[in-house]
């Protein structure tokens, strides 16, 4: 691949629309060169990128994200980065773990008041047959 894309290659490629790339260029996450109309993204614009659609995936912010990808410096060893990686990961999966007992309990909650109605439905159902 080249290292310029533009922006219907990234797009296609990562299936995004334009308007998203767009969305991320305005937020300062992309820097595209810019010629008339025409955008052509760099290598790093697409690491960038991957890295954005990344943290989407993990359930991070775009905000979140963005401190991540500034944080990056390649001539060190990016451990501070990758320490704050690790602390947004495990607060993810905390509110996650948390977000499942509540639906656990909401799904045992449903399940009881299903059971209540129609229990209720069967013996009115059996009231109206006497009458």
């Amino acid at each position: 691949m080249s290292s310029q894309y533009s922006i219907s290659e990234l797009s296609q490629e990562f299936d995004v629309t334009t308007r998203t790339l767009r969305f991320y260029e305005e937020k300062g996450l992309l820097s595209p060169v810019r010629s008339g109309q025409n955008r052509a993204y760099s290598g790093a614009d697409r690491a960038r990128l991957i890295l954005i659609l990344r943290g989407k995936t993990l359930g991070l912010s775009l905000t979140q994200s963005a401190d991540l990808i500034a944080m990056y410096d390649p001539a060190s060893d990016n451990k501070k980065q990758l320490e704050t990686l690790i602390e947004k990961i495990q607060s993810r999966r905390q509110q996650l773990q948390t977000q499942k007992q509540e639906l656990e309990r909401m799904i045992i909650d449903l399940d009881a008041w299903e059971a209540r109605s129609l229990a209720a439905t069967k013996d009115k159902q059996k009231t109206k047959k006497v009458n």
